[in-house]
């Protein structure tokens, strides 16, 4: 059971009232000076507070995880620290139940991973053909039979504990002519045939996550596809998640948005001081899912928004067909209104992978400024060094490649980097800032700071570079510094903000 720390601002301390379980640790203060803790995990308001508490509460406190007792008068501070910590005003018997059913889900770490198609093996049974297409998934196509047959099966088992939830997403393609349906068994801990539990989900079912809940005994879980008809079948990947049910995705307030295709991107908007400017993160390539940067941006105290996404191995460059990339323009667009800024109130920015989410949707959005680490532009040419100057370096770039044009040709490589520069071309930069530090050497994308300075047409646009020596993957420490420094410079010279105690 996760270990939940409260703390709860009032003139009473509710614990005495409340039966608090005993993975629940309840800190109690009336005076915010003796919560002396970094962060809570949940936040219980029971008075008003004042100007001070409310800034003291905006750094302890994340936002969509505290609750407000409805006999509190939301007015003055306590109302903006309602609004900033996207709060929920409950009663004091809605709080027990709450206490009783899902605290537990408020938990302070976030996991989330992809089965990788290594551990994927097709059943030997399935007399069909079989394609592997890299990250990007394996081709069945064949007759299935009448009846719901093991088609495939994950050779690793996942470990599913006492009162855990996990969440489980399949991203899959198929003819009409093909039904399938997902198998999980679980096994009691230390046995290999003490079955303990057992779910089979059905299409619908697979329509949204599946939660996959176990009352029983720890136990390692085995997943396997079922399938019946005749036609393809594209098993594109399964994703396991420790989960937060209508909470979140991966923090509390996480935002899942999904495709027609399947294909997800996830989002983390915390309203900080509501005070210009909205600074949206792209999260880089990573392999265990989640949301990158949290503490750095929400340190600066400004709103910010996190996105992060995970197909192919780590991401896919924030690139996909147009539903896709308009969740993510859509999803800024939401926030600034909600904020009630403006485009000249934004700020794009992210560190290698994440650069080119900035960049690209910077090209739709003219925001007030792009703060970029170790940039990467020409997305065939990265894919292309693959094969020379980094190979084995950075596979994923052939699967960016394949995934959006279907082949590595030479063709393809132009058609991927003129899908960014093209784009980048036709938009006005007149009122945009670059702020860009890069790797001299870079063995990814070696020409992506020289070209964006050449690409940048308008007259008058300023531009921050710093270089520093070394391929992509070296001096992160450097790279990552300077990208701070820069964050706080133009929080302060073009916003007037100081630290957040100061506002």
């Amino acid at each position: 059971m996760n270990k939940i720390s409260v703390l709860q601002v009032g003139k009473e301390d509710l614990s005495l009232q409340l039966h608090i379980p005993d993975n629940v640790t309840w800190n109690y203060v009336d005076d915010l000076e003796e919560a002396t803790e970094r962060g809570y995990d949940v936040c219980v308001l029971s008075r008003c507070v004042n100007k001070e508490e409310a800034y003291i509460l905006l750094k302890k406190i994340r936002a969509y995880t505290m609750f407000v007792l409805d006999s509190v008068e939301l007015k003055g501070w306590t109302k903006w620290i309602y609004a900033s910590r996207m709060a929920k005003y409950v009663d004091v018997n809605s709080l027990q139940t709450f206490i009783d059913k899902d605290i537990q889900l408020f938990y302070s770490y976030t996991y989330g991973e992809k089965f990788v198609p290594q551990t994927l093996s097709i059943s030997q049974s399935f007399k069909g053909s079989v394609f592997w297409d890299g990250f990007s998934g394996v081709e069945l196509e064949g007759d299935y039979g009448d009846d719901f047959y093991q088609v495939a099966y994950w050779r690793y088992n996942i470990p599913l504990f006492k009162g855990q939830t996990l969440d489980l997403w399949l991203e899959y393609e198929k003819d009409e002519s093909v039904s399938i349906e997902l198998k999980i068994e679980q096994f009691e801990g230390g046995s290999l045939s003490s079955l303990q539990n057992r779910w089979i989900y059905s299409e619908k079912d697979l329509s949204s996550i599946v939660h996959l809940s176990n009352d029983k005994i720890d136990g390692p879980v085995f997943i396997s596809l079922l399938a019946k008809g005749k036609g393809k079948l594209k098993i594109v990947g399964l994703h396991d998640r420790h989960s937060r049910k209508e909470y979140g995705s991966f923090l509390p307030g996480g935002i899942r948005k999904v495709t027609s295709k399947r294909e997800e991107v996830f989002m983390y908007f915390d309203p900080g001081d509501m005070k210009p400017p909205l600074n949206v993160y792209f999260s880089g390539y990573k392999t265990q899912e989640g949301f990158e940067g949290f503490y750095m941006m929400r340190n600066m105290g400004a709103p910010f928004l996190l996105i992060s996404e995970s197909r192919l191995e780590g991401g896919a460059f924030y690139l996909g067909d147009k539903e896709y990339e308009n969740l993510i323009v859509s999803g800024i667009q939401d926030c600034l209104k909600q904020l009630g800024f403006d485009n000249s109130q934004l700020i794009l920015s992210g560190l290698s992978m994440g650069t080119f989410g900035a960049l690209y949707n910077g090209c739709k959005l003219r925001p007030h400024a792009i703060l970029l680490g170790k940039p990467l532009a020409s997305l065939g040419d990265m894919a292309n060094n693959e094969r020379i100057s980094r190979p084995g370096g950075f596979p994923t770039s052939l699967d960016v490649l394949s995934k959006n044009y279907g082949d590595m040709s030479l063709k393809s490589i132009d058609a991927l980097n003129h899908r960014f520069w093209d784009l980048f071309d036709q938009t006005d930069w007149s009122h945009t800032k670059f702020i860009i530090s890069y790797m001299l050497e870079d063995d990814y994308d070696m020409t992506a700071y020289n070209r964006l300075i050449s690409h940048i047409d308008d007259v008058g646009v300023e531009v921050i570079g710093k270089g520093v020596h070394g391929r992509h993957n070296d001096d992160t420490y450097s790279i990552v510094a300077w990208f701070k420094k820069q964050y706080d410079d133009i929080l302060k010279s073009d916003f007037n903000r100081g630290e957040p105690d100061e506002e």
